[in-house]
């Protein structure tokens, strides 16, 4: 029954811990709801958690008194007001570590695509050109090029070690260095001019919106590639756009944009220099049901009265 409730589901995401979650609590699902304000009127006096993948505001927040956990479904917890539940007394969990690897691997790949043009090779033989036309136009190679990375946390440390073994010179940006063995570089203007590839991995923050910039974009250049599998808030995207038509910049390879999921009529247009992805970095069953699961061991700690798993605030 609704009044029973203790965790409250928000948001789509893999269904198979979603159900793990709903076979082990009494929970209500947001979105099945035909008056989201009467559930939560119904669910407020035992609600204890939330299992998010959506927004969570702070008046969300105050609709259930006895709220202790905001578990999110991601390593990303920018649909969270942060502040607002840490003013309530809410602790917010993520879901780190477990995807790591699966983006690493993603952004490796999606570096390759670009950068080889895989997709419009792909197309260049079902389309009968290879046989009409003869050989598709050269590429560029990715092996011995020299790597920057816009972040270097969990991902970004994944993500250097495998372009590590493509043998290319590895330099990375953030706010402080970190004890890696690659080069630290503390302007991510310079950065971007020394690099032939910039991969960003950072997550959506005030501080990081829009901070790859046409100046940015413009550095790395006309034979420059762009890979972002952080947040799409961090790329300008109207400027990335101009540099890609105007050549400033060469190609683009993207699994996050600003609006997600609508995406630029003019990036979908691109369809020689840019590569497109929806969001897919961690989406394998194995990844997605580890990041279930962590989600799930959050809200029991809490309830059981045990240390978080992966605390955020």
């Amino acid at each position: 029954m609704a009044q029973d409730t203790q965790v409250l589901i928000i948001g789509d995401y893999y269904d198979v811990p979603r159900q793990r979650l709903i076979d082990q609590y009494p929970c209500a699902i947001y979105e099945d709801a035909a008056d989201p304000a009467a559930l939560l009127a119904e669910i407020a006096p035992t609600c204890r958690a939330i299992a998010s993948h959506a927004p969570v505001t702070a008046a969300l927040m105050d609709a259930l008194p006895h709220l202790g956990v905001i578990a999110n479904f991601g390593v990303g917890y920018d649909l969270v007001d942060v502040a607002a539940a840490d003013a309530r007394g809410i602790k917010v969990t993520n879901t780190p570590d477990v995807l790591n690897d699966e983006v690493a691997d993603l952004a490796v790949g999606l570096m390759l695509a670009t950068c080889r043009r895989m997709i419009k090779a792909d197309a260049y033989v079902r389309a009968g050109r290879w046989a009409a036309e003869g050989n598709m136009a050269f590429t560029q190679r990715v092996w011995g090029k020299r790597l920057g990375l816009l972040g270097m946390g969990r991902i970004g440390r994944e993500i250097a070690d495998r372009c590590a073994a493509f043998k290319m010179a590895v330099s990375y940006h953030t706010r402080t260095p970190k004890d890696v063995p690659y080069t630290y570089v503390g302007d991510l203007a310079t950065l971007a001019g020394d690099s032939d590839i910039l991969i960003s991995v950072v997550p959506g923050t005030p501080e990081t919106a829009g901070i790859i910039s046409a100046d940015i974009m413009t550095a790395l250049g006309p034979n420059g590639v762009l890979i972002n599998v952080g947040r799409g808030s961090a790329v300008d995207e109207a400027a990335l756009i101009a540099c890609l038509a105007d050549g400033r910049l060469g190609a683009a390879g993207l699994d996050v944009f600003a609006d997600e999921p609508r995406v630029p009529a003019a990036l979908i247009e691109m369809t020689e220099n840019v590569v497109l992805q929806p969001h897919h970095a961690s989406a394998t069953h194995d990844t997605r049901d580890a990041m279930g699961q962590m989600m799930i061991d959050n809200i029991a700690a809490h309830f059981a009265g045990r240390p978080l798993i992966s605390p955020v605030n």
